[in-house]
């Protein structure tokens, strides 16, 4: 059963923001067992930017949302939610959201965090949109945001060398018919929540000296468990998309994966047919920004025109959690 919104509801502004320091294969090397060589070929990445100790998620969202709103031509008031989807906030609480609505003057807007790890963009993609749907809002803000570098072990080889920072955002209107946002499918499924995860600073395990000690404020990852798990559900609902909506690989104009690892990119684009020229990857500059990905690759897709008014594209995440979905869009303008 397609996913309908009821009504029309789409992306009509995008914007970025990256820290300016950039730490490269062979900056790790230094430090690291691992060379540039290593990196690359397992992970397809050479770079990553990262912000300064103490920066919150926050100073990275407020410039990519300005931006959004800007390429979009909406007002900071004009803003009735922001919805940040990020698993490194500025603090437990209160929210990111809350930090962003006061440094941007979005005087009518409510909002909140979402947490849902390398697939919170486009969960809160669909909670927006719905939101829109109901008739209730008019122009939600989503900005997906993560300061990977502050839960990274950096003496961690498994993770240091993939995660990066950085943050993206769109705003989401209503739009003409049969374009914006045409299906979706989500899940999530709890029999992955030991396959990445970090083990203290909730309320199972609040911080202290031991957890402190014992490194355990840090993202582990069974490497392994998330590369198949995410081949498999990537491509299975990207195809999903495909299928009910009576459209081929042919009719695609991109697939804007989450960036997690090139190796999982290629693998999933495989299993869908789709050619190298219609995958949107940037991992090799930025790594895995966790809920940052998909926003950011959208907005360098479209400023390098590699999307247009009337494409169609599928964003398509994979996550902590296990969390997972795809979104089919008609590109708007």
């Amino acid at each position: 059963m397609t996913r309908h919104l009821g009504k029309s509801v789409g992306i009509i502004g995008t914007g970025q923001h990256y820290p300016e320091r950039t730490i490269s294969n062979h900056d790790l090397s230094e430090y690291l067992d691992t060379d540039d060589e290593w990196i690359r070929s397992r992970t397809g990445i050479s770079n990553r930017r990262v912000a300064d100790p103490g920066t919150g998620a926050s100073e990275l969202g407020v410039p990519a949302l300005l931006q959004a709103l800007q390429n979009a031509k909406v007002e900071p008031n004009e803003i009735d939610a922001i919805i940040v989807a990020t698993v490194t906030p500025d603090t437990l609480f209160p929210s990111t959201a809350c930090r962003i609505q006061e440094k941007i003057g979005a005087t009518k807007a409510f909002g909140f965090d979402l947490s849902a790890a390398c697939s919170g963009f486009v969960f809160a993609l669909t909670t927006g949109a719905s939101m829109i749907a109901s008739g209730s809002y008019q122009k939600v803000a989503i900005v997906g945001v993560d300061i990977m570098s502050s839960i990274i072990n950096p003496e961690d080889r498994t993770t240091a060398v993939l995660f990066g920072d950085g943050a993206g955002a769109v705003i989401l209107s209503e739009v003409a018919p049969t374009f914006g946002i045409l299906d979706f499918e989500q899940r999530i499924d709890g029999s992955g929540a030991d396959s990445l995860f970090m083990s203290a600073g909730g309320s199972k395990r609040p911080a202290s000296l031991e957890t402190v000690k014992n490194k355990e404020h840090f993202a582990v990852q069974l490497g392994q468990d998330v590369y198949k798990n995410a081949v498999v559900a990537m491509s299975e609902y990207a195809r999903l998309m495909l299928d009910r909506n009576g459209l081929t690989s042919d009719d695609l104009k991109l697939f804007i994966p989450h960036q997690a690892n090139s190796r999982i990119i290629e693998a999933a684009a495989k299993r869908l047919g789709i050619t190298e020229d219609k995958v949107m990857i940037n991992i090799d500059q930025f790594a895995n920004t966790t809920a940052a990905t998909i926003p950011t690759a959208i907005h360098q897709a479209y400023q390098s025109q590699r999307i247009a008014k009337g494409d169609h594209v599928i964003l398509t995440a994979f996550g902590a959690g296990y969390t997972y979905g795809s979104v089919l869009m008609k590109w708007v303008y």
